[in-house]
């Protein structure tokens, strides 16, 4: 590696991020570590403009760890609903509990002690001891993994443990001398690869600004800054079919709250039946060709002692509109059906309940499904407004 560029790189980062750096995010150049750690687990897998609304509404909702973890889970599920990646609502409110419990409410310094707080990974960790304590603690995320294989051209796939574990060693190599220093240099390392040293478009093949690295950077010299880091080719994602059941009873929706584990746990939807793999080549309606009847819908999401009575007291099915979602690694096509009950009948246990149109908005809901209710005015009020 460059003697130079090492010694010189902290330097360098923060004088760039002086001038071209972004500047009056709500989460800088603040100390509070419950605060920084909110944003930087808003911030995964969040465009920062999404970010720029939703956080200080969280915040406000939940000013401190205590009330984040005295807070129902449906509370918080509601909160950051529309944001996606339902795991982090889950694990930021099991963190606050576990913060409140095993640290008195205060979060650590030590980047090893926040690292073993649930849903909080080495770099995060980082961040946080680096922006709340000024630890001189690295982070590697995306954005400073292609920062740094550019840099110092490190071949090989960055999912390989070989080439992460040499990146880490850069990562802590490059840090500033002084602790007072670390937060801006973190945020300009966070900045630098969200702005400047793009994926696609870095400004060093744009030429329309001037990379204070391009002299040192060996992916530029090399013309591989597009080929670095290396990518490993993903598979195509898997599609998958399901039926939805719409079942209405008055100004009441049915909801089924979904399985901690699964995609979108924990949060309430309309019951579903288990998906199928979508056949190759067919067209998205292929699996959904023939109208289910009304028994046969309700045998797919409702629990087997309620289907006669639910039977006795609907109105004909009526075949909906079909949602396609696209997650991370899946696709997943979505029947709705709508059924009519002149009914209110109860169900057992917590998982399965009738919620009043007004009242939607209390719970956290998948944004397709948000979206198909109010699509179908079925909350005309204020009970899917944010």
């Amino acid at each position: 590696m460059s003697e130079a560029l090492i010694k010189h790189f902290a330097i360098k980062l923060i004088a760039w991020h002086g001038k071209d750096g972004r500047q009056g995010l709500p989460w800088q150049s603040i100390r509070d570590p419950y605060a920084v750690w909110v944003s930087e687990i808003m911030l995964q897998q969040t465009q920062v403009a999404t970010v720029l609304e939703r956080y200080p509404r969280f915040m406000k909702r939940f000013p401190t760890v205590k009330s984040l973890a005295a807070a129902p889970l449906d509370d918080v599920l509601a909160e950051w609903a529309g944001l996606g990646y339902y795991t982090r609502a889950r694990n930021l409110h099991a963190c606050a509990k576990q913060v409140m419990v095993e640290f008195g409410g205060k979060f650590p310094a030590d980047p090893v002690l926040l690292e073993q707080l649930k849903g909080i990974g080495r770099s995060t960790a980082g961040a946080i001891a680096a922006f709340a304590f000024h630890e001189r603690a690295p982070i590697l995320d995306a954005n400073v993994k292609r920062i740094l294989a550019r840099l110092f051209g490190i071949e090989g796939a960055i999912q390989e443990k070989s080439v992460n574990d040499a990146l880490w060693l850069i990562a802590k190599t490059l840090l500033p001398k002084k602790g007072v220093d670390m937060p801006v240099y973190t945020q300009a390392l966070m900045d630098f690869g969200a702005t400047w040293c793009t994926s696609r478009k870095p400004v060093c093949l744009s030429g329309e600004k001037k990379c204070p690295f391009e002299k040192e950077c060996q992916a530029n010299l090399s013309d591989q800054v597009l080929l670095l880091p290396r990518k490993v080719i993903k598979a195509k994602s898997p599609e998958f079919n399901c039926d939805m059941l719409l079942l209405r009873h008055g100004d009441s929706v049915l909801l089924q709250r979904r399985p901690d584990k699964a995609i979108w746990g924990g949060l309430w939807s309309l019951p579903e039946s288990t998906w199928r793999a979508k056949e190759k080549n067919s067209k998205p309606s292929a699996n959904h060709s023939v109208d289910l009847t009304a028994k046969e819908l309700l045998q797919l999401v409702l629990p087997e002692e309620k289907i006669s009575s639910t039977l006795r007291s609907c109105k004909p099915i009526e075949r909906g509109v079909e949602i396609k979602h696209i997650f991370t690694h899946r696709r997943l096509w979505m029947q709705i059906w709508h059924v009519t009950s002149s009914d209110a009948m109860k169900f057992s246990g917590q998982d399965l309940k009738w919620v009043p149109l007004r009242q939607l908005g209390k719970y956290g809901l998948p944004q397709p499904i948000k979206l198909l209710l109010q699509g179908l005015s079925l909350a005309r009020g204020d009970g899917l407004r944010n």
